[in-house]
């Protein structure tokens, strides 16, 4: 069995990604709800900026997550104190609210906003309303999945839009359910500062084209033509595709390496005869072929090669 549940939560590119990382989630659409019936698709086109607003609309299975588990999410993915709109996106249209299609999601969304309200989590009110659901149609192809298709230039809006230092200043990442989804190297190695086996890893020896992404957040940190051979077992690299996407986290011995907007844990800085090289674990990493830049949002890097 199926069940609907709907979002609105500002700009619903910046609503997909997280809800995509969950189990027992069969589709995530991009597009447009209210709370009240509209007759038609052309109606809500004339009457958009007053009467309806960017939302997600999520279908998942209850019997592998629950509603209140995509309330905690969502929870995580907004500013509930802002009644305005959401970060740089002010307006009607952009505004927070959970939209319940039956009594029983509407309870629990009260409860929900309820126990956030009284954790003390923010220092103002809670405001984002809940609505019942009325009606919703898809937005344009072109911003369905946009995290995935357009990955740059979503990470610098999300950025520049003030969403990412706000989530990271008010919720601290739990980081529990990554167990989920990674395998136990990939987790061993992301979120312990783990390394992996040399010379039996995916990349320590790639030969083909393409760049190197962040597991888990998609940010672009190496490229293959900066890749060294490697005596070590390990991918090395001379240098990230973009210095600022690598933080430098200094260690008893040695020096850290993690990517900027996951904080997971890369591998290694190595400095010899006043060079730097950057040792890095495969299980961290995901290779996008030169090939598959375009289609998988990277089309922008393309000018590497």
């Amino acid at each position: 069995m199926k069940e609907y549940a709907t979002f609105a939560g500002g700009c619903f590119w910046c609503m997909v990604a997280p809800f995509d990382q969950l189990t027992g989630i069969s589709s995530i659409r991009s597009g447009y709800a209210r709370d009240k019936q509209i007759t038609s698709k052309a109606s809500a086109l004339v009457e958009k900026k007053n009467d309806y607003v960017e939302a997600v609309q999520i279908v998942w299975d209850p019997s592998q997550i629950t509603f209140e588990d995509l309330l905690n999410l969502y929870w995580q993915q907004i500013d509930p104190t802002d009644s305005a709109g959401q970060f740089s996106d002010r307006g009607p249209s952009y505004r927070a609210i959970i939209f319940y299609h039956n009594e029983k999601q509407k309870e629990a969304a009260l409860d929900s906003k309820r126990k956030l309200a009284q954790s003390g989590r923010f220092n103002n009110p809670i405001v984002t309303p809940i609505l019942p659901f009325s009606s919703f149609y898809e937005a344009e192809e072109q911003h369905q999945d946009y995290y995935r298709k357009n990955a740059f230039h979503y990470k610098l809006y999300k950025e520049g839009s003030g969403r990412t230092d706000f989530l990271t200043q008010h919720w601290p990442k739990d980081r529990s359910y990554l167990k989920k989804i990674l395998t136990p190297m990939q987790y061993f190695v992301t979120q312990e500062n783990g390394t992996e086996p040399p010379f039996t890893n995916l990349y320590w020896n790639n030969k083909k084209q393409g760049i190197y992404v962040d597991l888990l957040t998609g940010e672009a940190l190496f490229k293959t033509s900066d890749q060294l051979p490697s005596h070590t077992g390990w991918p090395i690299f001379k240098r990230p595709i973009l210095y600022g996407n690598i933080k430098r986290v200094p260690a008893q011995h040695s020096t850290a390496l993690k990517s900027k907007e996951g904080d997971n844990y890369l591998g290694l800085l190595l400095t010899e005869e006043n060079s730097e090289y950057y040792q890095v674990n495969s299980a961290a990493l995901r290779f996008i072929p030169k090939e598959k830049l375009k289609e998988e949002g990277y089309e922008d890097f393309l000018i590497l090669f």
